[in-house]
């Protein structure tokens, strides 16, 4: 699959307000994740290492003790087992993501590492 259309991907919704497509390699899997406004991935961890670029919007993200709010061009590195937390903030936000190795909850189309969203 060297050449990816991103809507030829059927979504997974991880959690309410997102929807990530997650084409993957041999030793790397990308995350297209489109996040609603408002929307979060909640603290979490895994033993994958994951870097990212936001494409568009604004994000409040937490990479272990440290938070900012990142716009469209910035780039994280967040290494195994760190907890992370992101939020979609002031408008929708598309995040691409890589993981290695693959992710392999998500190469089966599940989510195990992300909690499920508790609204109060």
């Amino acid at each position: 699959m060297p050449f990816i259309n991103i809507d030829d991907i059927n979504p997974i919704s991880p959690v309410p307000g997102c929807r990530m497509r997650t084409p993957f390699g041999q030793n790397i899997m990308l995350s297209y994740l489109e996040m609603d406004e408002g929307a979060e991935v909640p603290f979490h961890s895994h033993p994958h290492e994951q870097g990212g670029m936001l494409v568009r919007g604004r994000l409040e993200l937490t990479i272990g003790d440290e938070t900012r709010i990142c716009e469209a061009g910035a780039m994280f590195m967040i290494p195994p087992h760190v907890t992370h937390r992101a939020v979609a903030v002031g408008g929708p936000a598309v995040v691409l993501d890589v993981f290695s190795p693959v992710r392999e909850d998500y190469a089966k189309m599940t989510n195990t590492y992300i909690p499920p969203v508790v609204r109060q």
